[in-house]
């Protein structure tokens, strides 16, 4: 479905009014210690990782974890809404494109291509896009952190219809995708006692 500029009705919605509402409500430090914690345990499964891409990098939480964990890595955010691609270039440190990940050409591959939250929030008929964008601007590994679900469901998101949905993201890129192998995988837990997150399940997938 056309909706103005963007193809679909989602990227619409996350590069406007709900979008800006969003980055509001995760702006917290105590996200950025549980990212630290996440990425940290991912990092530790993988070797020799020095640039990393996220599509769909908000305000950059994750990066900003991945700068203090490598900080040599040089950095690439892929974002769609202006307010938060604002806050991502006052970080120089990160290559910032603004625009939907269905447009975005990697110039190079990355050692590291990570999508946190940005799965869920796709039409399911376009993920097979972004599971394509994903894996050519790859060089070693692809990181997904997103919610779970064994087979496909769409979920209510704060009175929204069609704008989030699980499945198992990682199972259909191992399928399409012959050249990866899972590398690990972990879930983090609303009720951690220090690193409490979104029960969010986390997947590292190696290029073979």
């Amino acid at each position: 479905m056309q909706h103005g500029r963007y193809e679909t009705d989602q990227e619409a919605f996350w590069a406007g009014d709900f979008g800006d509402a969003y980055i509001e409500r995760n702006r917290d430090s105590r996200q950025l210690a549980t990212k630290l914690a996440v990425l940290s345990k991912i990092l530790s499964s993988s070797d020799g990782v020095s640039s990393v891409i996220e599509l769909g990098a908000n305000i950059g939480l994750n990066l900003e974890a991945l700068h203090r964990l490598l900080p040599a890595a040089k950095l690439a955010a892929v974002e769609i809404n202006r307010k938060a691609v604002t806050e991502l270039r006052r970080m120089d440190w990160i290559q910032t494109h603004e625009g939907s990940v269905f447009q975005f050409q990697p110039e190079a591959p990355a050692d590291l291509v990570l999508a946190s939250g940005l799965l869920i929030h796709i039409h399911p008929e376009k993920l097979p896009d972004v599971y394509r964008t994903m894996y050519a601007a790859s060089r070693k590994y692809i990181c997904l952190i997103e919610y779970y679900n064994p087979t496909p469901v769409e979920v209510p998101y704060r009175g929204n219809r069609e704008k989030l949905f699980k499945r198992d993201f990682a199972g259909e890129m191992l399928d399409t995708y012959p050249g990866l192998r899972l590398s690990a995988y972990g879930f983090q837990y609303h009720r951690d006692v220090t690193f409490p997150a979104d029960d969010v399940n986390w997947f590292l997938m190696e290029r073979r």
